[in-house]
C-alpha cells in the first residue's frame, strides 16, 4: 500500500501524468478531468474494462500490463493508495525523479480555487456525492464533480463544470480528506474502521474534527449517527448544521416510508418539505437530508433542492441490478461493513416482498476481517435469510494465517443459513441451487466480488432452464 506525504505541496504544473491504476473507480474520474483541463494523459491497469476504453477515446494513452515502459516521457506520476511498492512503473518514477502524486492530491490540485463540497465518512459517500451532483445540474447549475462511483442518470463518476463549485467524494480511510481546502464539509458517519492507518478510534476522530473545523463556510454532520454525535461537541466551527431524525437537528427527517421507493419529510426554518426519492432505503432518506443541507447552503431554493433530489437515480455498485432469470434477481453492492451490509439488506427487504434475500459476502482486507468477524456474521445473520461467504479480497494488505472467510461464517448461530465456499463457481452453483422465484441475490463487498455476477448468473439459467430469462 502506499501512503500519501500529505505534507508535499502541490505542483505549480503537472506537465504529462501517467497514472498508475488508471481504471480504478477513484482513479478514472480525475484522469477525466485532467483530460478535460487539457493534461496529456496516459496510464495503466491490469486490464481492460469499460473505464479503459473510454478514457482511451477521449485521448488517454492507456496500457494493459504493469511495466517500466509505460511510464514513458511523463513529468508526473499518479498513483492509488491500493497499489504496492514493488510496482515497477511507482519504482521507475522514484529511480528517475518523476513527482509522485496520490490520487487525492492529483484531485485536491483539481479543486483549487473552488468553492468545495467534500463529502466524507466511513458509509453513503459516493451515494450522497452522487445525490449533490446530480441535484445540482437538475437545478441548474454547472458543477464540477468527482464521485467513486459512475451515477446513474449521467453515467459518469466526473464532470467539468464552470461554476465554481467542485462536489468531492473525500477519503477519510488514509487521511488524505485533510487535503483539500473545503468550504462545506459534510460528516455523514464516523466508525472505528481504518484502524490499519490511524492506529486508534481516538485519532479516527481527531482527523474528523480537523476536516470540520478546516471548513471555510459551514460543517454539516449527522445528529443520528453515534460517532458523529460524540465528535460534534468538540468541533469549533462558527457554523454548524445538523441533519437526522434526532429532534432538534437543523433538517430533521420525518416520516419516512420505506416501502419501495422512499419517502419522507423535511422539516427545516419552521417549513415542511416533502420528498421521494428513486431509490429505496431509509438510510436514503437520511443521505437526502445531508444533501438538502449542503444544497440550500450552497444557495439552492429548498422547494428546488428537494425537487431537485428525486433526479438521482444510484450509483453503480449500490444495490444494482444485474440481471433477473427464472424470477431470481441478481444484485450487487459495494457494501463491505456490517452498518453498510445492514443498510443494504434492509433496503432490499422494502422490495424484495415474499421473496427471500440471499447474501453473497466477500470479506474486504484480513485485517477488517479479523477485527469484525462476529458483528459480519451477526449482521448477515439477522437481516439475510441465507448467506454464502466467499473467501477474504486482500485488497493492499498481505495474509495473514488463520483469516478466511470461515472466520465469518463460523460465528454465525444457526450454521443452516451459512456456506463458506472459497471457489466461485462452487459458490454460483450453490447459490442457483436453492434460490427461488422471487429471491434477490445480493453480491456485498467492495473487491472483485461483482466478477461473480456473470456466474451467478449463467448457474442460474443451468439450475432453472426452462424459466431462464422469466
Amino acid at each position: 500500500m502506499i501512503k500519501p506525504d500529505l505534507s508535499m505541496p502541490l505542483p505549480e504544473s503537472i506537465g504529462k501524468a501517467h497514472f498508475v491504476g488508471i481504471g480504478g473507480s477513484g482513479m478514472n474520474g480525475v484522469a477525466r478531468l485532467f483530460l478535460a483541463a487539457g493534461i496529456p494523459v496516459t496510464g495503466s491497469d491490469r486490464a481492460e474494462s469499460e473505464y479503459t476504453r473510454a478514457l482511451s477515446e477521449l485521448g488517454a494513452g492507456i496500457r494493459i500490463g504493469h511495466d517500466a515502459a509505460n511510464v514513458g516521457d511523463a513529468d508526473t506520476l499518479v498513483v492509488t493508495g491500493a497499489l504496492w511498492q514493488d510496482n515497477p512503473e511507482y519504482q521507475y518514477a522514484l529511480a528517475h525523479g518523476i513527482p509522485v502524486l496520490h490520487r487525492s492530491q492529483a484531485l485536491a490540485w483539481l479543486a483549487r480555487g473552488s468553492r468545495l463540497v467534500a463529502v466524507a465518512g466511513a458509509h453513503g459517500k459516493s451515494t450522497t456525492t452522487g445525490m449533490i451532483s446530480t441535484a445540482l445540474l437538475a437545478a441548474g447549475a454547472d458543477p464540477s464533480f468527482v464521485n467513486g462511483a459512475v451515477i446513474e442518470g449521467l453515467e459518469t463518476s466526473a464532470r467539468h463544470g464552470e461554476s465554481g463549485l467542485f462536489v468531492i467524494e473525500a477519503d477519510e480511510s488514509d487521511g488524505s480528506f485533510l487535503l483539500y481546502d473545503t468550504s462545506v464539509a459534510l460528516i455523514l458517519n464516523i466508525d472505528d474502521d481504518h484502524l490499519d492507518h490511524y492506529g486508534s478510534y481516538a485519532a479516527v476522530e481527531d482527523a474528523f474534527v480537523t476536516f470540520a473545523d478546516r471548513a471555510r463556510e459551514l460543517v454539516v454532520i449527522s445528529a443520528d449517527d453515534a460517532g458523529a454525535r460524540a465528535v460534534a461537541p468538540r468541533i469549533s466551527h462558527r457554523n454548524v448544521v445538523t441533519f437526522g431524525e434526532s429532534e432538534g437537528a437543523d433538517v430533521r427527517v420525518t416520516s419516512i416510508t420505506a416501502e419501495g421507493p422512499v419517502a419522507f419529510t423535511l422539516e427545516w426554518r419552521g417549513e415542511s418539505y416533502r420528498g421521494r426519492l428513486r431509490v429505496p432505503g431509509r438510510h436514503n432518506a437520511l443521505n437526502a437530508a445531508g444533501a438538502f443541507a449542503v444544497l440550500t447552503a450552497l444557495g439552492v431554493a429548498p422547494e428546488t433542492a428537494i425537487a431537485s433530489l428525486e433526479a438521482f437515480g444510484g450509483t453503480h455498485r449500490r444495490f444494482e441490478l444485474h440481471g433477473t432469470v427464472g424470477g431470481v434477481s441478481v444484485y450487487d453492492d459495494y457494501a463491505h461493513h456490517p452498518a453498510e451490509v445492514k443498510a443494504v439488506l434492509e433496503a432490499a427487504r422494502s422490495v424484495v416482498g415474499d421473496g427471500r434475500l440471499i447474501a453473497v459476502h466477500q470479506p474486504h482486507t484480513y485485517s477488517r476481517t479479523q477485527r469484525l468477524a462476529q458483528e459480519f456474521a451477526d449482521t448477515l445473520e439477522r437481516y439475510a435469510d441465507e448467506t454464502v461467504v466467499l473467501d477474504v479480497f486482500g485488497a493492499r494488505e498481505d495474509p495473514v494465517p488463520g483469516v478466511t472467510g470461515a472466520l465469518v461464517s463460523e460465528r454465525f448461530r444457526d450454521p443452516s443459513k451459512v456456506a463458506f465456499i472459497a471457489d466461485w463457481q462452487q459458490a454460483a452453483d450453490f447459490t442457483a441451487q436453492f434460490a427461488q422465484r422471487g429471491d434477490f441475490v445480493i453480491t456485498l463487498g467492495c473487491g472483485n466480488v461483482n466478477l461473480i455476477v456473470p456466474q451467478l448468473l449463467d448457474a442460474l439459467e443451468a439450475a432453472h432452464p426452462q424459466q431462464a430469462g422469466a
